[in-house]
């Protein structure tokens, strides 16, 4: 039972560091945070505008409410390629995801 809730209190300590960088990344610099987390301005204008108690209440879910954005062979192997040096092997990825659509809110 407690490898669960550790499992569980992971989950949560993820959820809200993802909602905090969100957050960070969104209100320095709004476009580059949508670009950086693949949303929509949509998304991007609820994640920036909750208060400290929505964000703590919705990081408390069971549920990882962030995802791999490299969800195909291509950007995760141009991510994982040890043949390229780094900087070059982030902007191919930059390049691949930037030709995926944001996410919208359903």
């Amino acid at each position: 039972m407690s490898t669960q809730s550790d499992m569980l209190n992971e989950i949560r300590e993820v959820n809200l560091s993802y909602l905090l960088l969100a957050q960070r990344l969104l209100r320095e610099d709004k476009p580059m945070g949508m670009f950086r987390m693949g949303i929509s301005e949509q998304l991007a204008d609820v994640l920036s505008n909750l208060s400290l108690a929505q964000t703590v209440k919705l990081a408390a879910s069971n549920q990882v409410l962030c995802r791999f954005r490299f969800d195909d062979h291509q950007i995760l192997s141009s991510l994982a390629d040890k043949g390229k040096p780094t900087a070059v092997a982030q902007a191919h990825s930059a390049i691949l995801m930037a030709g995926q659509p944001v996410e919208q809110i359903g």
